[in-house]
C-alpha cells in the first residue's frame, strides 16, 4: 500500500512542478511583451519629441519672415484682416449641442414642406411626378440646420473669446 502512494505523491509532484514550469515561462514571455512595448512606447515618445523639436524650429517666426521676403513674389501673401477673425460663438454648434425638433414643429414644417412640394409638382408635372413626390419627402424629413448668431454692433471688437471645442 506504502508504494502506491507513493507513486501517486511523485506523479502529483511531477504534475505540480510541470505547473509551475508551465506558469513560470508564461511570466517570463508576459515580461518580454512588457519590455517590448515600453521599448516602443520610449520610441514612440522620443520620436514626438523630436518631432515637437522640428515643428518649434519650423515655425520659428524669424524663418517664416525670410520665406515670406523670399517668396513674396510667387506666393503673393497678404496680412491677415482683422475682420477674418470670428468669435468661438460664431462658429457652427456640436452636434451634441442641437435642440431636438419638437414633435409639433417638425409636424408643421412637414405640412409646410409639403404644401410647398404641391405647388413645385404642379409646375414640375410635365417633367416627372415620381421624382418630386421623393423630393417632397426628403422636404418633410429635413431638420432647421442651427446657425449661429451674427456678431453685434456691441461688442467689443478687441475682445476675443476663446475656449475648446469638445464633442
Amino acid at each position: 500500500m506504502l508504494k502506491t502512494f507513493d507513486l501517486v505523491l511523485i506523479g502529483v509532484m511531477t504534475a505540480t512542478a510541470a505547473v509551475t514550469y508551465t506558469i513560470k515561462h508564461r511570466a517570463e514571455l508576459k515580461l518580454e511583451e512588457v519590455h517590448r512595448l515600453e521599448a516602443e512606447i520610449k520610441l514612440e515618445k522620443d520620436t514626438i519629441d523630436l518631432l515637437k523639436a522640428d515643428w518649434a524650429l519650423q515655425s520659428q517666426p524669424n524663418r517664416l519672415e525670410r520665406l515670406v521676403k523670399a517668396y513674396n513674389d510667387e506666393l503673393k501673401l497678404q496680412p491677415t484682416e482683422s475682420t477674418a477673425l470670428v468669435h468661438a460663438k460664431e462658429l457652427p454648434m456640436l452636434k451634441s449641442e442641437v435642440p431636438v425638433p419638437d414633435v409639433t414643429e417638425a409636424k408643421a414644417s412637414a405640412k409646410g414642406a409639403t404644401v410647398a412640394s404641391a405647388k413645385g409638382a404642379t409646375v414640375a408635372s410635365a417633367k416627372s411626378a415620381p421624382d418630386t413626390a421623393k423630393g417632397a419627402q426628403a422636404t418633410a424629413k429635413a431638420q432647421p440646420i442651427p446657425m449661429s448668431a451674427p456678431r453685434g454692433e456691441a461688442e467689443d471688437a478687441d475682445q476675443i473669446e476663446t475656449g475648446s471645442v469638445e464633442e
